[in-house]
């Protein structure tokens, strides 16, 4: 052994009094996800086209299109520093999938990607499954838990929705960037760690910055690297590759046989907002390739409305259409959500009844 830490899962149970009592099972954490150096010519992707993370089947984000391509350039440039990335961009983009090209990218690759999503973990369990726990640190704590940025130590740790991060716990995180330093919750033995941070986000830090909810020497050290990803409607260009991608796929997947997309159903798929992006798109085909016996594939339009673009000047719009769109965009950040503490009505410092109420005058559904 060479004296660096191994990250690994332990579990054990007691099967019989009659034999050896205890079995163990001890399981390696790091994740290698190493991309050949050289793809046979025949299977050879260009970068512009499609990023495809080995083992992570579906997570795919097409490149074949100016935007993604500048993404790409600059990912060139910063993946392989350690330089803090901020990934900005809707919900069902592809961020996450952007964060594993990251690390691929980057002198990390062989050691531990670990993600952590902010927004599902409660907010009273988020500081012990960030920074672990001593044993009894709280009411049923009976034993030391190491926690998800010890088990990144010279990985990558992947924070998702780091804008739903609570703001007691930003200043710990704070000095996580700045001194690579932390203590388990109940601790005080000092720990080490060397961590890249990547962090994704759905909202507006600079806007919760300004209004108090985030921390700005947090914002700050984040944003060193931003990388907006634009949203599926302001690439149409990249709606017939996924969609191939994903009949493809779920063909395979379901064992059945090639199907085809009519150009009139292509042309429909690009012609389509896509509020829910990439994921929205791939639930639409995995459906279709379910109710399609072959050989053509039957997705069902009338469940898209075809929206054309607003033709309004901008100078020209009513009050009745700015209203309606800026209530829309924000059920869109918040998908559906209306009450809560981060749902749309408390972004918009409406009461839950009353966006309810202005919803139904104008014409708006949650979903």
């Amino acid at each position: 052994m060479d004296g660096s830490r191994v990250p690994v899962l332990l579990s054990a149970c007691l099967l019989n009094k009659r034999s050896a009592p205890w079995w163990a099972l001890v399981t390696d954490l790091r994740e290698r996800r190493c991309l050949s150096a050289s793809p046979p010519p025949s299977k050879r992707r260009s970068a512009a086209q499609l990023i495809q993370v080995p083992g992570h089947e579906g997570e795919d984000i097409a490149a074949d299109s100016a935007a993604m391509r500048k993404i790409l350039r600059e990912l060139e440039k910063g993946a392989p520093t350690d330089a803090t990335v901020l990934l900005l961009g809707e919900t069902g983009t592809g961020k996450e999938v952007l964060a594993h090209t990251i690390t691929q990218m980057s002198p990390r690759r062989d050691h531990p990607f670990i993600k952590v999503n902010c927004a599902s973990i409660p907010a009273g369990l988020l500081e012990s499954e960030l920074f672990g726990h001593d044993r009894r640190a709280y009411t049923g704590a009976q034993g030391r838990k190491i926690g998800r940025l010890e088990l990144a130590h010279q990985g990558t740790i992947f924070l998702d929705e780091v804008g739903d991060l609570p703001l007691e716990l930003q200043p710990k995180l704070l000095r996580v960037l700045q001194e690579r330093a932390f203590e388990r919750l109940g601790g005080t033995q000092t720990i080490k760690v060397d961590v890249r941070l990547i962090a994704a986000t759905n909202r507006d830090l600079a806007q919760m910055t300004a209004s108090g909810q985030f921390r700005s020497d947090l914002f700050y050290r984040l944003n060193v690297f931003p990388v907006r990803v634009p949203p599926l409607r302001e690439r149409p260009e990249s709606v017939p590759l996924l969609a191939n991608l994903f009949v493809q796929k779920f063909a395979q997947r379901m064992k059945r046989p090639h199907l085809t997309i009519l150009p009139e159903t292509m042309a429909a798929l690009e012609r389509w907002i896509w509020p829910g992006n990439i994921r929205e798109l791939e639930n639409l085909i995995e459906r279709a390739v379910i109710l399609s016996p072959g050989p053509e594939l039957r997705v069902n339009l009338d469940e898209m409305r075809i929206v054309q673009p607003d033709s309004t000047p901008p100078g020209q719009q009513t009050l009745f259409d700015v209203e309606r769109e800026h209530i829309r965009h924000v059920l869109h950040d918040t998908n559906g959500v209306i009450g809560g503490k981060h749902g749309a009505a408390s972004r918009l410092g409406l009461k839950r009844t009353t966006l309810q109420y202005k919803m139904k005058k104008l014409e708006i559904s949650r979903h």
